[in-house]
């Protein structure tokens, strides 16, 4: 029997180091195109979002979060590999407690038995449309972001 498409709910937390964003990198196979997405996933059934992305960054990285902040939700239509997907996404803003991570400009993230590489890039990159993040909202979030470290920089 054919599954009916659902609309998943995800929790995506957004991690910066001055200019940087952590990312995952994707490949769309069908587009041809590489696209970045901040590190996170589905929120299970009676869990919060907040215990949803502690959880993600763990399975994912084995990485504790501190500095959690609450910045907004998403909507996100997409096509990826040829099929529609709908996501209502949570998206958070936080820091790592390991300073390690800081160190590394890339490193492997386990999804399920699958490794992906995760990166940092710099958000101008993404904000030239250069790559590609998604969802495009987490562009808002990153510039006003970017926007307030250089005013806190250069009064």
């Amino acid at each position: 029997m054919n599954k009916l498409p659902q609309i998943r709910a995800l929790v995506l937390g957004l991690i910066r180091n001055g200019d940087r964003i952590l990312v995952a990198e994707g490949y769309d196979s069908v587009k041809q195109e590489f696209f970045y997405r901040s590190l996170g996933g589905g929120v299970e059934f009676g869990e919060t979002s907040l215990e949803a992305l502690k959880r993600e960054f763990q399975e994912e990285i084995q990485a504790e979060l501190r500095n959690i902040r609450y910045l907004g939700f998403s909507e996100n239509l997409f096509t990826y590999e040829g099929k529609p997907g709908h996501e209502w996404i949570q998206i958070y803003q936080a820091d790592l407690v390991d300073s390690k991570f800081y160190q590394l400009d890339e490193f492997v993230g386990t999804e399920t038995e699958t490794e992906f590489v995760v990166r940092w890039i710099e958000c101008d990159r993404f904000q030239s449309k250069e790559l590609h993040l998604f969802p495009e909202i987490c562009l808002s979030y990153l510039w006003y972001a970017v926007l307030e470290l250089r005013r806190l920089k250069f009064p």
